[in-house]
C-alpha cells in the first residue's frame, strides 16, 4: 500500500491511495480524493477486505498516515501485522513503487479533471 500525489492539467492537486497484493502482484483498489486521512483509508481496505478478505500483513512505508494510531488500531483490531519498511528504502516496498510509477504514467494520458 502506498499514496501517491500528482495534479490534473488544470493544476487541481490530488492523491490517490493505492492497493497491491505483493503475492501476485494484483491492484486490489485505488482511492482517489484530494484528502485521503487514516478514517478514510481504514474505511476503504474494510471495503476491500468484504470482496478480498483482511490479509495477515500489510507492507508500508513509514508516512504519518500509517504511524498514526488510527491506522494501527484498525491493524490490531483485525490481527493484522504491520510490516514498516526501512526508511528511506522505497525498493523495499518495490511492486508498490513501480505501480505508482506506471499508473501516474498512464493515468495522465487518459485522465483530465
Amino acid at each position: 500500500m502506498d499514496f501517491m500525489s500528482d495534479s490534473s492539467r488544470n493544476q487541481r492537486h490530488y492523491r490517490t491511495f493505492n492497493v497491491i497484493d505483493d503475492f501476485n502482484r494484483e491492484a486490489l483498489g485505488i482511492d482517489i480524493a484530494i484528502s485521503l486521512p487514516a478514517g478514510r483509508i481504514t474505511r476503504y481496505l474494510d471495503k476491500l477486505a468484504e470482496y478480498h478478505g483482511y490479509p495477515l500483513k500489510i507492507r508500508v512505508d513509514n508516512g504519518p498516515e500509517f504511524t498514526g494510531k488510527t491506522f494501527i488500531n484498525w491493524a490490531k483490531s483485525h490481527d493484522i501485522t504491520i510490516d514498516y519498511i526501512k526508511p528511506g528504502s522505497p525498493y523495499q516496498n518495490g511492486y508498490i513503487e513501480r505501480f505508482n510509477r506506471t499508473y501516474r504514467t498512464d493515468s495522465t494520458r487518459f485522465i483530465s479533471f
